[in-house]
């Protein structure tokens, strides 16, 4: 697969149900999925430089998923990569400034790219599996026990069963939904662990946080689409 600056063409994923749970609240419930398309890398850093006019020292690494961008930058990056491709923004933004992000809403009618759901992430990542992850986790992902202590290509460890890399493991990803908004306010849901997680980190129904505002070194994200309904 050719990742040296493209992130490869969305997957189809057909309709179906996740349950999703929290093991903070002891929680669980399921979400039912009409089909969409998504990427089957994170974006990397040179193709978020190439759209967002970034110098070019910023794509340095390309091959390596773009990673310290806040939730924030991920939805403007989304916006901007959809009209360079002709394509309907899939989020507006309030005319004031993003402020913490709540303002930002998502015309689920567009065309455009966006963050994927929670739920359309969780099911994406499992691929039709039912257990923590879809393969030997040495196999799949990059973590604290096998990275080296950095962040690795995107693409390099083994896909899941519909053909989706990075799931698990290299960079956390941003999506779309607010954490738990009775506890936490603005700051939304991140999934997938890291390279430099445990391994329990790196599991399909491992649920994170963080401000919509916050650079992380370890946080990415991946773009999905909409198909027509």
């Amino acid at each position: 697969m050719d990742t040296d600056t493209e992130d490869g063409t969305p997957i189809a994923v057909p309709p179906g149900r996740v349950t999703l749970s929290d093991r903070r609240t002891q929680r669980s419930w399921p979400v039912d999925l009409a089909p969409y398309r998504i990427a089957p890398l994170p974006v990397t850093r040179a193709r978020y430089a190439q759209v967002t006019g970034s110098p070019p020292e910023a794509a340095h690494g390309g091959r390596l998923p773009v990673e310290g961008v806040s939730w924030l930058d991920a939805v403007r990056f989304c916006n901007a990569l959809s009209l360079r491709e002709g394509l309907a923004p899939a989020y507006r933004l309030p005319p004031d400034g993003d402020g913490d992000g709540t303002g930002v809403e998502w015309d689920e009618r567009a065309d455009g790219y966006r963050l994927p759901t929670e739920a359309e992430w969780e099911y994406a990542c499992r691929a039709g599996t039912a257990g923590p992850r879809y393969g030997p986790l040495d196999e799949i992902a990059w973590h604290r026990g096998n990275s080296g202590g950095r962040v690795r290509a995107v693409g390099g460890r083994r896909p899941n069963d519909w053909g989706l890399y990075d799931m698990l493991g290299n960079v956390w990803e941003w999506c779309w939904d607010r954490y738990d908004p009775e506890v936490y306010g603005a700051y939304r849901v991140l999934r997938g662990g890291g390279w430099f997680d445990e391994p329990w980190s790196c599991r399909a129904s491992v649920r994170r946080r963080s401000h919509p505002s916050l650079r992380i070194d370890d946080v990415g994200f991946r773009l999905a689409r909409s198909l027509p309904r």
